[in-house]
């Protein structure tokens, strides 16, 4: 193996190799293979001569994130009238972990922490500049005295400006994974598109400079504090990559975050739970500074398939609001109500927001296995070749 692990969507090759020693030949050997990768079977029934091999390729793509083996196989065989059998085992298997896939996604905005901008302290500045170094739009708690007013006369909207030496919050990337509030089945499940937004926002985020932590309280807990980094990234795709949902709400976590989240941070929630129950908790994080977005995947539209003619949700996958959102269904699935209330909730306290359908992970460049994913070849001396290797290579070195 090249690595020890994979991604939801590379291809994965095996080269098998069946001696027979014997000068008579084995008329008919049957292979078990027990490896636990879903979807990937390499069990064979074939024949071989005597003193002789014979060699064979199986083929298959990692299609669910997890930890899974590769083995162990079990042989067997008889002779030509049946009257005995034999059979062998190999106990030897190999471990292969398979991380959700980094998707490109659409322009979720994450709002940012430190409310007056982005940009990061000038390392050998004695004091504090003023000088801007653009603009953007206003978010509620924003001083007035920071508001560019030609800017906002020109927009017809509030904004203000970004100073350089203004410090640039940490990502805290929240997954809830309370089995609860969980819709959908397999690939299109909310538990899924979550796992795969909060891998594709961290590895935005590192790419940005940022510092990046990730917390589910699922099975196992998952705890990272925000770190920079290649690092960084491999420990939250590991994390993701075995988290499994559990019984524990998102307001739990919420409160249990409030002795470490502070000022100069940007909250990413991602959750499906549309009743609203968490936002008790949600208060006095804004209370302390950090600053929210919500990812609300819309647990409707992933019960039921959307009608083709249906307009009600953006073909993006992704419906954005700080005002607002109109066209969305007011019918409930399960216990869940629909997402207006909450929306409407998060706009009246300047929460910025996205509504998640299905319809992110359809597009064909953010499909796992399309593009930016390995394909491996099996060389005649058993080497494995990358056929189609990630651009991005710096960071699957590490094992």
């Amino acid at each position: 193996m090249r690595f020890g692990w994979a991604q939801v969507g590379d291809r994965l090759e095996e080269r098998f190799t069946l001696f027979n020693d014997g000068s008579f030949p084995a008329l008919w050997v049957e292979l078990d293979d027990c490896s636990s990768i879903p979807d990937y079977r390499a069990n064979l029934a074939t024949g071989v001569g005597g003193a002789s091999s014979y060699q064979w390729h199986t083929q298959g793509q990692c299609t669910r994130r997890g930890l899974f083996t590769l083995g162990p196989t079990t042989l067997r065989t008889s002779d030509p009238l049946g009257l005995y059998q034999v059979e062998i085992h190999d106990p030897h298997s190999v471990t292969l972990m398979v991380t959700p896939p980094i998707v490109p996604l659409p322009a979720i905005e994450v709002a940012p922490g430190g409310r007056a901008g982005q940009g990061r302290p000038r390392p050998n500045a004695p004091e504090r500049t003023v000088s801007a170094a653009g603009v953007r739009e206003y978010i509620h708690g924003d001083s007035l005295h920071w508001i560019h007013w030609r800017t906002t006369a020109r927009r017809d909207d509030l904004y203000v400006r970004l100073f350089d030496s203004t410090p640039s919050g940490d990502w805290w990337i929240i997954l809830d994974v309370d089995q609860s509030v969980q819709a959908g089945q397999g690939a299109r499940s909310t538990e899924e598109h979550g796992v795969i937004l909060a891998a594709s926002l961290a590895d935005r985020g590192l790419r940005m400079g940022k510092a990046v932590g990730l917390v589910a309280h699922g099975q196992p807990l998952v705890y990272l504090p925000p770190r920079e980094g290649d690092g960084q990234r491999w420990e939250i795709l590991r994390a993701l990559a075995v988290l499994k949902t559990a019984p524990n709400p998102l307001a739990e976590l919420l409160v249990g975050l409030r002795s470490t989240l502070g000022g100069f941070t940007s909250l990413v929630i991602i959750t499906s739970n549309t009743r609203g129950d968490w936002l008790e908790g949600l208060l006095p994080l804004l209370w302390l500074g950090a600053v929210p977005t919500v990812l609300l995947l819309d647990p409707l539209s992933f019960s039921s398939p959307p009608s083709p003619d249906s307009a009600a949700y953006r073909n993006d996958g992704l419906n954005p609001g700080a005002a607002g959102i109109t066209g969305i269904p007011l019918t409930t699935t399960g216990s869940l109500p629909s997402a207006q209330g909450l929306i409407e909730q998060l706009t009246r306290w300047g929460v910025r927001h996205h509504l998640i359908t299905p319809d992110l992970l359809d597009r064909p460049e953010a499909q796992p296995g399309r593009r930016g994913q390995w394909e491996w070849r099996i060389s005649p001396t058993g080497r494995a070749v990358a056929v189609n290797p990630s651009r991005d290579t710096t960071w699957r070195s590490i094992a």
